[in-house]
């Protein structure tokens, strides 16, 4: 009976890290997957994406005028 309360709890302990793991992750990848769309709209308007901006020249256009599907 000892072994199978052991088991359990490692099963538990299992899920509980695995929910850790998920809330930390999801927002990394949320705001991977944003930045690389936000870099594909803007190059693929003609502009150059440098430090998370979309540029035209020394200007910063605004993500929200270009014309991108979301």
């Amino acid at each position: 009976m000892k072994e199978a309360t052991g088991e359990a709890n490692m099963t538990i302990v299992t899920v509980v890290l695995i929910g850790i793991i998920t809330l930390i992750a999801t927002p990394i990848i949320t705001n991977l997957v944003q930045q690389s769309r936000n870099r594909a709209c803007c190059v693929n308007n003609g502009f150059q994406f440098t430090g998370g901006r979309c540029m035209n020249g020394t200007t910063q256009v605004q993500m929200n005028t270009l014309n991108c599907d979301n």
